[in-house]
């Protein structure tokens, strides 16, 4: 079955870096596109980004952009999303999900604080 497992976050100061990753199984990760999306706490779900199913394509929320890069890597079936500079307005619970939309992890706790 398709699995999802997020892992990197963490708490970090204004200013600070952290790296995501999203370790994919079950499928053909390197058919599918991949999309990171995150949810502030009270808010809604806010996409963050996506990459096409060969990497060479990225797309940003204008949110993030310039400050986040998504990657993936194939042969390790896993996808990554660098973010720097990060905001206290970056707090959120971080997914990544399936292109299709019909898989999601867990989610990862991204906490951005003095």
């Amino acid at each position: 079955q398709v699995q999802l497992v997020e892992s990197g976050g963490g708490l970090v100061q204004p200013g600070g870096s952290l790296r995501l990753s999203c370790a994919a199984s079950g499928f053909t990760f390197s058919s599918y596109a991949m999309s990171w999306v995150r949810q502030a706490p009270g808010k809604g779900l806010e996409w963050v980004s996506d990459i096409n199913s060969g990497g060479g394509s990225t797309y940003y929320a204008d949110s993030v952009k310039g400050r986040f890069t998504i990657s993936r890597d194939n042969a390790k079936n896993t996808l990554y999303l660098q973010m720097n500079s990060l905001k206290p307005e970056d707090t959120a619970v971080y997914y990544c999900a399936k292109g299709d939309g019909l898989h999601w992890g867990q989610g990862t706790q991204v906490t951005v604080s003095s």
